[in-house]
């Protein structure tokens, strides 16, 4: 084998090599939800809403935009929902999963918002709750928010989980409709990613809820 060859071999595995770990990154970035792999987000924040996806410009088509615009809002009040439980929570359980979701959550923002930007969309602004793309998707009335910042000690920890059950259950639809329906790479991993650990969270909150 000559050495122009082994040197054009090399430079070739070197390129394929940067490639797959770009894609592994780019699933990193994209994973939701709880777990012990949750808190690995908070170093990549600045990276997911300034380089979105190397994809770029072209390959999103509807369903991907009409994701991001849903999920921005529906993560927003999931985050809201999860603040509230340091002070107000009893079980341990309880505040741990909250945390979880917060560590998940804000960097996917970010990213969402990075992508909607690059595809010229428009982000959609801070307490917009639009889901007409997708129905209600879970989210929580401004009743039911209320009484759940009203709620302390046991009596918050049910009222958390019932709502965040139904909350993760319409993103858990939502992220179907991207995988089923979505081009842009980066959103199909990441509604992956929801569907994944946020059903793996629900079945957690049930138990912990004596429904299973």
């Amino acid at each position: 084998m000559t050495s122009t060859t082994m040197t054009g071999k090399r430079s070739l595995f070197r390129r394929a090599a940067a490639v797959v770990s770009a894609g592994a990154a780019a699933v990193v970035l994209a994973a939701c939800g709880g777990g012990d792999g949750a808190a690995g987000h908070d170093g990549h924040t600045a990276a997911s809403a300034q380089a979105p996806a190397p994809a770029g410009q072209g390959q999103h088509n509807a369903a991907d935009a009409a994701f991001a615009k849903g999920m921005i809002p529906h993560h927003r009040q999931a985050v809201e929902m999860a603040d509230l439980a340091p002070s107000r929570a009893r079980s341990a359980e309880v505040k741990k999963l909250a945390e979880d979701i917060r560590k998940a959550q804000d960097p996917e923002i970010k990213a969402l918002s990075g992508w909607l930007t690059s595809w010229g969309e428009q982000v959609p602004a801070e307490g917009a709750t639009d889901h007409s793309a997708h129905g209600t998707a879970g989210m929580m009335t401004a009743e039911q928010m209320a009484k759940l910042k009203s709620a302390s000690g046991t009596a918050f920890d049910t009222a958390f989980m019932e709502l965040m059950v139904e909350h993760h259950e319409g993103a858990v639809a939502m992220a179907k409709t991207e995988q089923a329906q979505g081009a842009f790479p980066g959103a199909k991993a990441m509604a992956e990613a929801i569907v994944t650990s946020q059903s793996a969270e629900i079945a957690q909150m049930n138990k912990l809820l004596g429904r299973s």
